[in-house]
């Protein structure tokens, strides 16, 4: 498999935030931001649910990568995509950094691509948690 995700009983907006949120805690900003939603409504006339590809990167974790395969850069960043499955569910997903890195031969990614995947492992566990209502 090349992902994993999880279900969140909670509007697309608030899981959008608490994702990002998340994922700075665990060290990783945001380089990109896909509105797949707008795009394909904006070129195609299609319109779908909420959907975002979160370009996500860990800088120190980028330039170890980069440091050991300056090629790898064709696999990064990490890439998590928020979409709403009905109203008040959500789902995000994340790419396996382990499957992903895997793609290379280079023997100093796989601990890296492990260290990766632990600390998207704790961005899910964190959105786990019930957002407490204010």
């Amino acid at each position: 498999m090349y992902g994993f995700s999880i279900e969140i009983s909670e509007r697309f907006k608030e899981v959008l935030e608490r994702t990002t949120h998340a994922l700075e805690q665990e060290g990783f900003g945001i380089l990109t931001i896909i509105d797949v939603q707008a795009t394909l409504r904006h070129k195609l006339g299609v319109d779908i649910s909420p959907y975002q590809i979160l370009g996500a990167c860990n800088p120190k974790l980028a330039h170890q990568a980069l440091s050991a395969d300056p090629e790898i850069g064709l696999l990064l960043p990490c890439n998590v995509v928020v979409r709403e499955i009905r109203p008040e569910c959500t789902r995000v997903s994340f790419m396996d950094p382990e499957a992903v890195l895997g793609l290379t031969e280079n023997p100093a990614i796989p601990a890296l691509a492990q260290n990766v995947r632990e600390r998207l492992l704790c961005v899910r566990k964190r959105l786990e948690t019930p957002q407490r209502p204010d």
